[in-house]
């Protein structure tokens, strides 16, 4: 089967091997791509808008060899008139991130509704919502998509998808940099024109849930809420349960919701697991939460640094320094020059997919991390680019009332 990370990255034998050593990570994000772009039944979310909302969240990014890989599969399925008008939103939404409290793009609300159709023009606001400011989510976001004609589980597919990609984008150039490449500088992008309220509403299919959301980053547990109802317990059949991993996971609303798409949570859990808990070599797991918990403060994500922070902590991190990160956020002083270094590295690879560069790469190596701790340390951030858009963009934190 081919790897399509090893393949757009041109990963060296040498950074191969490495990647074989998380062999869970690497199989189930190949099975991640085949859950989400190519599913045996893929329902309403057609293969053409697959593709097309694939080829558009590469393009945006400005990941010019994903972008025409995933351009190519599209002009398999698609007519000429759908890939121009896919091209020509692509160059429209190019932007920079993350963000928040910016503009939103409207694909659908000129022309180009007509060449896209409402459901892809909606669902290229949605992208381009994941990919620069998911803090931006609201349950009128999910409204748009629901009038729009996307269904609950088609919605969760989309999100998965267009998460999934923050996530190949960044691990593909990581791999790239440690391969030896040096890439390319990719041109500054200014953040796209749109407008500050697109007139998005919630629909009555719309949860919106009675929580008090946390006015800052906190080092308690939070409670999440979704706006996307969740799949019913009754509903659950033996895929989906085995898709949890955990059966225990049956009794959070968030794997509940996810389960709507069993084959990507499957792949996209096992990928997480590997990521983290496999302990062979490598960077500590403290070191891996550390990531996490960088990753989570860039993009906003109470919820996630509420859960990462703790573990951190609980692998022997520093509980005074966590709490650092937390209060004063990505630029805070970490104590040592290996938190420094793990802190860079997460925030160049949330910042954008290329930033992390040789000489960062070079800096790692000089501290002393070997090749298969930065392969950790590029996955770890990675993979919280993915969780994070999940959970900003599917629902809410919660502070529970103990902590009120």
């Amino acid at each position: 089967m081919t790897d399509i990370i090893n393949e757009l990255s041109h990963a060296s034998a040498e950074v191969q091997q490495l990647r074989r050593a998380r062999h869970d990570a690497q199989d189930n994000a190949q099975l991640s791509f085949s859950a989400l772009l190519e599913p045996a039944e893929p329902g309403e979310f057609s293969y053409t808008e697959r593709y097309a909302v694939a080829a558009f969240t590469a393009a945006i990014y400005q990941a010019s060899e994903a972008a025409d890989f995933y351009f190519d599969l599209l002009e398999d399925e698609a007519d000429e008139d759908l890939v121009a008008a896919v091209r020509a939103a692509s160059q429209r939404g190019v932007s920079t991130g993350p963000y928040h409290q910016g503009n939103f793009l409207i694909f659908g609300d000129t022309a180009a509704e007509a060449a896209l159709g409402t459901r892809l023009a909606a669902a290229f606001d949605w992208a381009h919502l994941l990919a620069f400011h998911p803090k931006d989510a609201s349950p009128q976001a999910i409204g748009h998509l629901d009038a729009a004609g996307w269904s609950a589980t088609d919605i969760v597919s989309l999100s998965q998808l267009v998460a999934f990609l923050a996530f190949q984008l960044r691990v593909v150039h990581g791999l790239r940099v440690l391969s030896g490449e040096d890439p390319a500088s990719h041109p500054a992008a200014e953040r796209a024109a749109g407008v500050a309220d697109p007139g998005w509403e919630a629909t009555a299919t719309t949860l919106q849930p009675d929580t008090v959301l946390p006015d800052h980053f906190v080092n308690h547990s939070l409670g999440w809420k979704p706006w996307v109802e969740a799949l019913a317990k009754k509903d659950f059949t033996a895929v989906h349960t085995d898709a949890l991993i955990k059966p225990e996971r049956i009794d959070s609303e968030y794997f509940r919701l996810l389960a709507r798409d069993p084959a990507a949570l499957k792949a996209r859990t096992l990928t997480d697991l590997d990521i983290f808990y496999n302990t062979e070599g490598g960077l500590s797991r403290a070191d891996r939460e550390l990531a996490a918990t960088v990753a989570s403060r860039y993009n906003g994500c109470e919820y996630c640094a509420s859960v990462h922070q703790a573990r951190c902590v609980q692998e022997g991190g520093d509980r005074e320094i966590v709490d650092r990160l937390l209060d004063e956020g990505i630029d805070a002083d970490l104590g040592s020059k290996e938190w420094d270094l793990i802190r860079r590295a997460a925030v160049a690879l949330t910042e954008s997919p290329f930033a992390f560069d040789a000489a960062l790469c070079a800096d790692l190596r000089a501290a002393g991390f070997d090749d298969q701790s930065i392969l950790d340390l590029i996955y770890a951030s990675s993979f919280f680019n993915w969780a994070n858009r999940l959970m900003l963009t599917l629902g809410q934190p919660d502070v529970p009332k103990r902590f009120r």
